[in-house]
């Protein structure tokens, strides 16, 4: 039986691009951090983008010109006494071995390690850092051709990578991002009827579409959604569908509470 205590490797993965894997490793990440006590850390594999190394980058320097998240930001790291947590530059070819030395040397265990990977299985490395995860999380949105190549990489996921012997995958479980109240509720339940005839496994949970939800750190912003350095605005976290999320999220890896 897995020692719950064991730091939990975890991927928002998809072969589609513009799905909000990169933005929900970050969400994620900042909400455990920052918010809840976890201790994280991220591996941005996303070779060659490395998309969120650039953000915290950004993130960074817009936060110190910026007086209202300067005040935040203070008072946080203040408050949690820690620091930001780390994201580490990489390839998916050898990431595992990266963050297991990571882990062997660092004097704070990290609960979680996320891994943002490359969204194609062709990626030299990719189909054995997908193995070496204990949960895929993967987001859907009711596109059709997002549909398809995001049921194909849960089954390829789920009968092929799963049942190899050297799998530390417990589960792979899609969710509804960028969802429309206005979009008809039989579409939904359409696909999820679909989803579930294939034997793969949809969050209860589901993420509402808002353009207030791409709100990143800007110079004469007052409060953040998306960054690696402040956690969401409990406000929009709340609307957004994220605070839902990452109680189900707790619960299905099996994080011990802090």
């Amino acid at each position: 039986m897995e020692n719950k205590n064991q730091t939990k490797f975890i991927a928002f993965s998809s072969q589609k691009g513009g799905v909000g894997k990169s933005t929900f490793t970050i969400l994620t990440a900042s909400i455990l951090h920052y918010y809840l006590g976890y201790n994280v850390v991220v591996f941005d594999a996303d070779f060659p983008q490395h998309s969120l190394i650039k953000m915290k980058e950004r993130d960074l320097e817009i936060v110190m010109k910026n007086e209202v998240l300067k005040r935040q930001a203070y008072k946080q790291f203040s408050t949690i006494g820690k620091k930001a947590y780390p994201i580490i530059q990489h390839k998916a070819e050898g990431v595992l071995e990266a963050a297991s030395k990571y882990i062997d040397e660092s004097e704070i265990k990290p609960d979680i390690v996320f891994f943002d990977l490359p969204g194609t299985v062709n990626t030299p490395g990719i189909l054995n850092a997908l193995a070496g995860m204990h949960y895929i999380f993967t987001p859907i949105t009711a596109d059709r051709f997002i549909m398809e190549s995001s049921l194909v990489f849960s089954q390829l996921i789920q009968e092929v990578i799963m049942k190899r012997g050297d799998s530390s995958l417990k589960s792979i479980q899609l969710f509804w991002n960028q969802v429309d109240g206005r979009e008809r509720t039989i579409l939904y339940e359409v696909y999820n009827d679909l989803i579930f005839e294939l034997g793969l496994r949809c969050m209860k949970s589901i993420i509402k579409s808002s353009a207030r939800f791409r709100k990143e750190s800007e110079l004469t912003t007052k409060n953040v959604f998306r960054s690696a350095i402040l956690p969401p605005d409990p406000r929009l976290m709340k609307i957004s569908g994220m605070e839902e999320f990452i109680k189900e999220f707790i619960a299905i890896t099996e994080l011990e509470r802090k």
